[in-house]
């Protein structure tokens, strides 16, 4: 009810370009990146606009914390995440990248980031066991784990097995051995 009672609020800023492409007026491109393509057009139709603008990422926990991002602070936050998987991870287009974590903005900012760099993101879930995430850094021949405390032990219970692993970023307030904190490194 609230979307229907709203729907002009919710509503895009512009999807001409995508009308034409579907009607075949205008051309896909032969690169698509979301990111650029998508992220970084609405980010700069955000700074044109006068007056206020609908977040592009507005994430509530169930204890009330709360984190609003514009397009432009998704954007750069993102660019922020994709220079920290490409230096300090030393990750390069066509690498993998294991992210298991749950549903925080970092894992927004590095699906994003991903996009924007070429990574491959394998996206997992946190109930993953260690054999699970062995089997998946083995099959995918991952470079590269983004995880939280929760399943860092169990990462590293299987970590020596992982031969293609050279990285292990933990998202966390704390810092870990043999881990880069990914926000420390934001």
């Amino acid at each position: 009810r609230l979307f229907h009672q709203y729907h002009k609020t919710f509503a895009p800023l512009n999807f001409s370009d995508y009308e034409a492409i579907g009607r075949c007026e205008q051309e896909v491109p032969q690169y698509f990146n979301f990111a650029s393509d998508v992220l970084d057009k609405w980010s700069q139709l955000e700074k044109e606009r006068k007056g206020p603008s609908n977040p592009a990422l507005w994430w509530i926990n169930g204890k009330g914390d709360e984190v609003k991002w514009s397009f432009e602070e998704l954007g750069f936050l993102s660019r922020k995440a994709a220079n920290v998987l490409s230096g300090p991870c030393g990750l390069q287009r066509g690498d993998s990248a294991l992210v298991i974590l749950p549903r925080i903005p970092e894992w927004w900012l590095l699906n994003v980031a991903c996009m924007r760099t070429g990574i491959i993101i394998i996206p997992g879930t946190t109930q993953l066991t260690a054999h699970d995430i062995c089997y998946r850094l083995l099959a995918s021949k991952a470079k590269c784990i983004v995880t939280t405390d929760v399943l860092a032990p169990a990462v590293d219970s299987v970590a020596s097995k992982c031969q293609f692993l050279k990285t292990k970023l933990v998202v966390s307030e704390s810092s870990r051995t043999e881990w880069l904190n990914f926000s420390d490194l934001l």
